[in-house]
């Protein structure tokens, strides 16, 4: 079974998600694999995030291939880190449920396009990671189709697990309508601050919900993640032994041995 295509998402906005995927997917690449990250946020944050712009007015964007004018392989770009290439988005992709709503095959565009390059024949990628939109949208719906797994950041504050339950029902749908294999890969608790007895709380309960589902690396509130961004490299490169950083290093190693015992047995 192919467990490339990794959605990382969350309905809630600021939990972490795209410092996530930049930052994993940049550990990935130091690990030695070769990714696509896919911005399917019209805010863009991952692409500018990784070091190129949201705001020209590029076809080359995941919009262009979501309404059909653009094959998938004609979209991608390199960034400055070796093996990690991008699918950037910009302000254009909010028009896209209202531009499509004709399309009755319009959930499944995006799995179409991505089964596309994974049957190609040249070297392909390890990894195909998404950034999802904060809202439960029709690209969430888009992403969730094409996915193999899921990768859900969890902040450790208060209600963050009421905010997953409404999750869990639309990934339930999905997969009894529209994506029987879809599975949670793992939850990654994000922004934790181990002076706060609140943080310990909600990991104590996640633990109890998800079992071993909630990786053991917990993201830690740190200063340098929030910085990273705006110098548009991902906080390993930009402060490589800061907790953030030494965080999301543990963070691939985990990710990286869910998919070791598979190899073996193979």
């Amino acid at each position: 079974m192919n467990k490339k295509i990794i959605s990382v998402i969350n309905q809630k906005g600021g939990v972490g998600k795209t410092t996530t995927v930049i930052n994993l997917a940049a550990g990935l690449t130091m690990k030695g694999k070769k990714i696509l990250v896919i911005d399917l946020d019209p805010q863009g944050n991952a692409t500018t995030g990784l070091g190129l712009s949201n705001t020209t007015s590029s076809d080359q964007t995941i919009y262009n291939v979501l309404n059909g004018n653009k094959k998938i392989s004609e979209v991608i770009q390199s960034t400055r880190l070796e093996n990690l290439d991008l699918i950037s988005s910009n302000v254009d992709l909010s028009g896209l449920e209202v531009e499509t709503a004709d399309d009755s095959r319009r959930a499944f565009k995006l799995k179409d396009e991505l089964t596309l390059i994974l049957n190609n024949s040249e070297p392909t990628y390890d990894y195909i990671i998404i950034d999802c939109p904060p809202s439960l949208s029709l690209l969430t719906i888009m992403a969730l189709v094409a996915s193999n797994a899921l990768v859900v950041p969890l902040q450790t504050e208060f209600f963050a697990l009421e905010g997953l339950t409404q999750l869990m029902k639309t990934i339930e749908r999905i997969k009894s309508n529209l994506n029987p294999s879809l599975e949670i890969r793992g939850i990654l608790l994000t922004m934790y601050d181990k002076r706060n007895k609140l943080s310990g709380e909600v990991e104590i309960e996640a633990r109890n919900y998800f079992k071993d589902k909630v990786y053991s690396t917990a993201v830690p509130r740190n200063v340098r993640l929030s910085e990273a961004p705006s110098h548009g490299v991902p906080v390993l490169i930009y402060d490589k032994t800061c907790p953030g950083s030494r965080a999301y290093f543990s963070f691939t190693e985990e990710f990286l041995n869910q998919d070791k015992p598979v190899e073996s047995a193979a």
